[in-house]
């Protein structure tokens, strides 16, 4: 087994960590026949593309994308059926037509991106880079959705929200949880995703309620939930050379995977075995950190994102 090298820490300084920072301004944009929903970060250099996880959008990345303003310029969009993008008939939220929605996305872009995705966004995001290296400069993975079928039930608050992602029971399970109002939809995210919710300021938390309450009002929101569960627990079970850990080895641009040590959600135990796979993967785990690092820890993440891209530029990855 070959020796992981460890994810450097760039030092350079970053913008002042605000988190009372609104989310980024959105508009709509035409993509392969969708109305897709998309927040820009204003800034200097290349594009860079995030993309959320399951149950998330675009205001996941709202921190990060205030700390790397410097170096990139900001797309974030809310995948189809997520945020504010409406999906269109028949579309049917398996991570490979996520992927073809990002990748079309990437098509309109001047140049290759350095892409982004945190958890079933992490996934979509390996679909992407092993399909089309030439849209991607760089790839970074935050608690990538790599198939892990061992959750950790008696770490959660409610441990309905780990049996939701379950074939058979999954559907009831999905059902009651549909029944939580908006504030306690914050409050099941807020413990089951960061380690210490606690630390997550009061306008957050507001912004996550009045998400929900949108959410709330859109008719397609509980059927895209559901169906790209459904997709993303397919896309584990699916053997051979589609399966997701088949696909890392074909991912060509340089990787940096970052995983929190106490995520409850994708086990940290997958962090070493995902990084090794990738021909170009460095691996940095976060300590007191859970499954949205670029949330929980941005000014960290942002720092070694830059030691990634610092790297490459010294042709030392």
């Amino acid at each position: 087994m070959s020796t992981l090298i460890p994810a450097p820490l760039s030092t350079v300084a970053l913008p002042p960590l605000d988190t009372s920072q609104m989310p980024w301004p959105g508009e709509f944009q035409q993509v392969d026949g969708h109305e897709v929903h998309v927040r820009h970060t204003p800034g200097d250099g290349p594009e860079a593309v995030y993309v959320h996880g399951l149950g998330g959008s675009s205001t996941n990345w709202t921190d990060l994308a205030a700390q790397l303003r410097d170096h990139v310029t900001g797309h974030s969009i809310d995948l189809p059926g997520f945020g504010r993008s409406e999906p269109i008939p028949g579309y049917d939220f398996s991570l490979t037509t996520h992927a073809r929605t990002v990748t079309k996305y990437l098509e309109t872009l001047s140049q290759p991106v350095h892409l982004f995705g945190n958890s079933m966004g992490g996934a979509i995001s390996v679909i992407v880079a092993a399909s089309r290296p030439d849209l991607v400069r760089t790839l970074t993975l935050v608690s990538p959705a790599v198939p892990d079928f061992r959750p950790r039930l008696d770490r959660m608050s409610d441990p309905r929200m780990a049996l939701a992602v379950l074939p058979l029971v999954g559907a009831r399970v999905r059902r009651e949880l549909a029944k939580l109002t908006p504030h306690q939809r914050t409050r099941q995210m807020l413990e089951l995703c960061f380690a210490d919710p606690d630390i997550v300021p009061d306008n957050r938390i507001e912004e996550s309620i009045k998400e929900n309450e949108e959410r709330a009002r859109q008719r397609w929101a509980g059927q895209a939930l559901n169906r790209s569960t459904v997709g993303l627990m397919q896309s584990w079970l699916t053997p051979g050379a589609k399966s997701l850990w088949r696909l890392l080895p074909l991912v060509k641009a340089p990787t940096l995977v970052l995983w929190g040590e106490n995520d409850r959600l994708v086990s940290v135990r997958k962090a070493p075995r995902t990084a090794r796979t990738l021909p170009k993967g460095r691996l940095l785990v976060l300590p007191r950190t859970g499954h949205v690092a670029q949330m929980e820890r941005p000014a960290t993440v942002a720092r070694a994102v830059l030691g990634m891209w610092e790297a490459v530029d010294r042709h030392a990855w």
